[in-house]
């Protein structure tokens, strides 16, 4: 339960909270290239997470690979060969054929020996004729006017909606020129598409364009050519919603892209997902039944001739599994997108998490809030997985959990801070109780004996002289702390407060005193333990350092190092470290400033008595730390350091 006066500090902390969230939120919509790496990095996360589908049945890959050039030949292979190569996957069945391969130049085997046999060109011209074949090309991107090499290439008859007001967004890549087929073979085939499919910035593939510009026209890439020519009239178009969405409409389908046309690519495992065949088994006609019907992609894979990129799944994924995935998607039409305002769903589920957090921080404390950002988080990063898996839409859960721990982190500290200087004035409050304890007691002896109340005064100031240089040897560095010092010589004072218990005929008795009498001045120590221990059973205190130290001060100051002391006889180090301070400034006070049983000694014939006790009445240690700051005892003696009021 808070009071009323913490209503105002949950407040605080609340509003201190939403700083974070807030600058999260802004991060989250304009996107600094740090937050761009780690979104990419968050996104291969949850796909990881949200598992693969099983490539569908109508995609197969025809694989030139080691086994096809250790039967065929180096590659590149004649035209001819590659002829022969369609003309057996026609035959098998295959629906569209899509070559992963550009052939740019003519064919540089030498040429037959009868001149009436077409070229290996033209043979591979006339394989591609009425078999429904899709030749791959590339676009070039090279800074500069557009190329002025012609290309004979397909283009799409797209129209693009634009939002009004918006008559110069470019929703694609816009290409300067090619690397293209041979004329010859470009116009013998059903179509072509671009093969550009460009990493990220950290290097890995996660999306590809579909359609590109270039010279005024719009062109489709190889995986869009080869799935309209199966799927016949496409009447494409293209709608934009802002700079990052856009929907691409063709051969019936309704593609989500980015705002550069890009297809986020979902991929279908690790790599050879799909079924591979190997290109030797095609030219052998062992190809069967496994490519009816299907779209047949031919690639490279043989070490030397492929083209291999990193993908989220996979380090090693070859090209053509790359057009194939993307043809498996628009046949299945299984697209992973994210919502045109994706940025602004990141943020203000960011701003909605932080505030949850900075709520409960506010309102329960840090343990609380700690345990609900774990859970918090861990249910983003599920609910992001499960949202991609469900319903190929990816939410990113990146913003809302740097706004959950930026303010969880700020917050901490801000709990911290407000504690801390809470602690602190507890603290002062606790030692101005304890300053308010020893002057009431003080005063308590002074009502009894007013020297012994200035005797108790002088001795606060003689502790603390006498505790710091003997703090920095060995066997004590370790005890005499900073702040026990403190409490020694805010405590000192007590050492004689058992003497409110001896009779004022003893305790004011000029001269010496009887066996009797000095059995009942003995018993000081005792009474004065006595009083604190009745006090902490009453309050109910247990193991109180300060309380601890006050009853070794008072208990034990009046033992001696070699064991003749009273009232318990300790010796040696068995004496706590506050007697044994006490047991020397007791004396020195006693002989310097006192009268009543003997007359005052000089500040050298205190210095020589209390050297004379060495190892005997005194600490060996104590006396030598004495000896470092007697000149300080003399002056505290004389008053010219003041009364010894305590501090």
């Amino acid at each position: 339960m808070f009071s009323h006066s913490a209503a105002p500090r949950r407040r605080l902390i609340f509003f201190i909270g939403v700083v974070p969230v807030l600058v999260t939120a802004l991060l989250s919509i304009y996107r600094p290239p740090v937050v761009d790496r780690l979104d990419r990095a968050t996104y291969d996360i949850v796909l990881r997470t949200a598992g693969t589908a099983r490539p569908g049945p109508d995609v197969a890959i025809v694989d030139v690979d080691e086994r096809s050039l250790a039967t065929v030949g180096q590659w590149p292979w004649r035209r001819d060969v590659v002829g022969r190569l369609i003309t057996a996957l026609h035959d098998a069945g295959a629906a569209v054929i899509a070559i992963d391969v550009i052939f740019a130049e003519s064919d540089r085997s030498e040429r037959q020996a009868d001149a009436a046999v077409s070229s290996p060109d033209d043979q591979l011209a006339a394989a591609l004729r009425g078999r429904g074949v899709i030749l791959g090309y590339g676009l070039t991107f090279d800074p500069g006017p557009p190329s002025k090499h012609a290309c004979e290439l397909r283009p799409l008859g797209l129209a693009v909606i634009r939002p009004p007001g918006d008559a110069r967004s470019e929703p694609y890549f816009h290409a300067t020129g090619g690397v293209c087929n041979l004329p010859v073979l470009a116009q013998a085939a059903a179509g072509s598409g671009f093969l550009n499919a460009v990493p990220d910035a950290d290097g890995i593939l996660r999306r590809v364009p579909l359609i590109a510009e270039l010279d005024g026209r719009v062109y489709p890439s190889l995986a869009l050519a080869a799935v309209t020519a199966a799927a016949g009239d496409a009447h494409p178009a293209l709608e934009v919603s802002n700079v990052n969405a856009s929907t691409l409409t063709i051969a019936g389908l309704t593609v989500p892209l980015d705002g550069k046309s890009n297809l986020l690519v979902a991929y279908r495992g690790r790599k050879r997902a799909f079924p591979y065949l190997s290109a030797a088994d095609v030219l052998a006609g062992a190809a069967g039944g496994a490519l009816r019907g299907k779209i047949v992609l031919v690639g490279t894979t043989a070490l030397g001739t492929r083209e291999v990129v990193a993908t989220p799944l996979d380090t090693q994924f070859v090209g053509v599994e790359v057009q194939a995935t993307v043809v498996d998607n628009l046949l299945r039409r299984d697209f992973i997108h994210r919502a045109s305002d994706g940025t602004l769903v990141d943020a203000a589920i960011a701003v909605l998490a932080g505030i949850v957090i900075a709520a409960i921080v506010a309102r329960t404390g840090v343990t609380a809030g700690l345990v609900s950002a774990g859970v918090l988080i861990a249910g983003l990063w599920w609910g992001a997985a499960w949202l991609l898996h469900a319903a190929r839409l990816f939410i990113s859960p990146l913003a809302a959990s740097m706004a959950v721990i930026g303010t969880l982190a700020v917050l901490t500290l801000a709990r911290f801070t407000v504690e801390r200087r809470r602690a602190l004035s507890a603290g002062r409050e606790t030692v101005a109780a304890q300053r308010l304890m020893v002057q009431a007691l003080l005063s308590l002896t002074e009502a009894r004996d007013a020297e012994t109340g200035r005797h108790s005064r002088r001795t606060q100031q003689y502790t603390r002289l006498l505790a710091e240089p003997l703090a920095t040897r060995a066997a004590f560095h370790d005890y005499l702390t900073r702040e026990r010092i403190d409490l020694l010589a805010s405590l000192a004072p007590l050492h004689d407060i058992g003497k409110v218990g001896v009779s004022d005929r003893v305790l004011n008795k000029p001269g010496p005193l009887t066996a009797d009498e000095v059995v009942e001045m003995r018993n000081h120590p005792t009474l004065g333990r006595d009083v604190i221990l009745r006090a902490e059973a009453r309050v109910g205190v247990r193991d109180d350092v300060t309380l601890q130290i006050a009853k070794d001060i008072v208990y034990t100051h009046h033992e001696r190092w070699d064991g003749t002391g009273y009232p318990q006889g300790l010796r040696g180090t068995a004496i706590p470290i506050p007697g044994r301070i006490m047991a020397l400034v007791d004396v020195y006070d006693a002989v310097r400033a006192r009268s009543l049983y003997c007359a005052c000694l000089s500040h050298e014939d205190a210095v020589n008595l209390i050297v004379a006790g060495k190892d005997s009445h005194f600490d060996p240690d104590v006396v030598d730390a004495f000896l470092q700051v007697s000149a300080s005892f003399e002056a505290v003696s004389s008053g010219a350091l003041g009364d010894g009021a305590v501090s």
